[in-house]
């Protein structure tokens, strides 16, 4: 395989019907790295709006077991890119999710905005960093894939194409970004984990960390502006990557999220089921969308 063969495997795809094979491919052959710590990124942007990071700070689940719920995002998110909307750790997968987040008072707009992250964040995460940008007919399969797991968690007024997840997120953010003080514990919670990562080198891995971070966002966290020396150096580091990696033999087998050395919690394996909290349920969570499947495996 030569490096832009994955690349041309996709133009040959239809983005709106073969979307998941796309997305797959994207995720775990041409940029399993940059799409991990895009969607760190889109996750943690999430915290700026007050009424998600109020939420989290509630639940504890962000501030006194970090890992735990870093490990079970990535984890349940993976299993549904893994295995489909339709195999049976996907279905699972995706009812873990609606279970959660049906136990708390979410508005569809904010369920929407996460949504939106996931589009959005990893295409300008790579545009500024990855080896490429993506692809128009890429953009259009990421969006028709987050498309399909929205319906299935039962958000509506879903956005359409990927400027639709653009207009929809930045609008969003301009409204709604703010400062408050328990979004602001999520977040320092978050970025210690993610440097305590490193040991020793903790300190200068939130400052990279911080440094990736815009002005918008680090505003609403009442956040110092890192030196603009610091940026360029962490920034030009991460494109410096890009090239190198460029240069690289494409990836010929999957890699997926359960495999990144940041999973700590289950060295022993996991069942998808087992996975995420069980708090006391409002509704029955299970996926709105009918699948014909035998009503035992549920």
């Amino acid at each position: 395989m030569r490096r832009y063969d994955w690349l041309k495997e996709i133009r040959r795809l239809d983005p709106e019907r073969d979307f998941l094979t796309i997305y797959r491919i994207i995720a775990t052959h041409e940029f399993p790295w940059d799409i991990t710590r895009a969607l760190e990124l889109a996750l943690y942007r999430t915290y700026a709006v007050p009424s998600i990071g109020r939420l989290l700070a509630r639940t504890a689940e962000l501030t006194d077991r970090t890992q735990k719920r870093y490990d079970d995002t990535a984890l349940l998110l993976d299993a549904v890119l893994e295995h489909g909307f339709d195999g049976e750790d996907g279905r699972t997968a995706i009812r873990r999710i609606n279970q959660m987040h049906r136990s708390y008072d979410i508005s569809n707009d904010d369920m929407r905005y996460v949504l939106c992250t996931f589009v959005v964040v990893p295409k300008r995460w790579l545009e500024a960093y990855g080896w490429r940008p993506l692809s128009a007919p890429e953009r259009a399969a990421v969006a028709a894939y987050y498309r399909t797991l929205g319906r299935h968690m039962g958000i509506t007024e879903l956005p359409q194409t990927y400027e639709d997840f653009e207009r929809c997120l930045d609008s969003y953010e301009e409204a709604h970004f703010g400062w408050d003080e328990d979004a602001r514990r999520v977040s320092d919670a978050t970025l210690d984990l993610m440097a305590g990562w490193y040991g020793p080198l903790a300190p200068v891995v939130r400052g990279a960390s911080m440094a990736l971070l815009d002005d918008t966002l680090l505003a609403a966290f009442r956040y110092d502006r890192p030196g603009p020396a610091v940026r360029k150096a962490v920034r030009g580091a991460l494109k410096l990557r890009a090239r190198v990696v460029r240069l690289l033999p494409p990836r010929r087998t999957p890699h997926y999220a359960r495999q990144n050395p940041e999973i700590k919690g289950y060295p022993n394996g996991f069942r998808v089921a087992e996975l995420g909290t069980f708090p006391a349920a409002r509704s029955t969570g299970g996926c709105p969308v009918p699948h014909q499947e035998d009503p035992a495996a549920s």
